[in-house]
């Protein structure tokens, strides 16, 4: 996050996230004209049950806090698989997905063809399923800024955007070898044919007078694709905690590209 805020313009007006994730960008600069994005129709559900049910969220995740266990997590992780959950409250299901990224191994996201979750429980001896001040304090920022929170796809999510605005991409990254491509977030991937629409998306956003940051890791493909005069490539390293093999975890090259200095 320090080295991010080095390369954030200092004025804008409204800022568009379309690949919106954890937030942790979005939830840094809390400002007031904002608008969050995700293809993950339960995440950004999870984002409304925070802005207008907190306190409903935090009695549901008292619950999940009590049962936790192994068989419990499996039985909460198979929701998805029936056609009743999508009847569900919404509250219902963003405890869901609070419980089970708190619970899952190593914190991950991952939905199968079917867009089923299918990570395994984690085995932590005290997960912090229930973290009420930063729940709260999230509803309070996400009520009085009158976030806008969508579920579409990232070109139409900054349609609206204007001259002046900032848009932030922090896209499923390129993969930085043949085995490490990791898609399963969404079921529909995102593969280069999806960067190289990016690209574009971006593309018009400058012509018109956005300011863009891109993030993604830094591969040949991602350097090439964006290496017209217009955009100003920062190379920096970031820490991954998840891999296969854990002597690969550690620090790896990420690239920040922005059209404006």
């Amino acid at each position: 996050m320090p080295t991010i805020k080095q390369h954030l313009p200092s004025k804008f007006n409204t800022y568009f996230e379309p690949f919106v994730g954890g937030g942790a960008v979005f939830l840094e600069l809390q400002r007031k004209n904002t608008l969050i994005n995700d293809r993950n129709k339960e995440l950004i559900n999870c984002y409304r049950v925070i802005q207008n049910s907190v306190e409903e969220l935090i009695e549901a995740l008292k619950r999940h806090q009590e049962e936790n266990h192994e068989y419990y997590y499996y039985g909460i992780r198979e929701w998805d698989r029936s056609n009743e959950f999508k009847d569900k409250p919404p509250v219902e299901r963003a405890a869901r997905i609070i419980y089970l990224n708190k619970t899952c191994y190593n914190g991950l996201f991952r939905v199968n063809s079917q867009g089923h979750f299918n990570v395994p429980f984690g085995r932590y001896k005290k997960p912090n399923i229930l973290d009420i001040a930063v729940l709260r304090a999230v509803s309070d920022y996400l009520k009085s800024s009158n976030t806008s929170m969508l579920d579409i796809d990232f070109e139409e999510a900054v349609s609206s955007a204007k001259k002046g605005d900032f848009v932030y991409f922090d896209p499923p990254y390129d993969p930085v070898s043949d085995t490490s491509s990791f898609t399963g977030y969404d079921i529909n991937g995102f593969n280069r044919e999806e960067q190289i629409r990016l690209k574009k998306c971006a593309d018009r956003l400058t012509d018109i007078g956005c300011k863009v940051m891109v993030s993604n890791a830094y591969t040949d493909f991602i350097i090439d694709l964006y290496s017209d005069s217009r955009y100003k490539k920062n190379k920096i390293s970031a820490i991954r905690a998840i891999n296969s093999n854990a002597e690969k975890r550690g620090s790896v090259d990420e690239v920040l590209i922005t059209n404006y200095e």
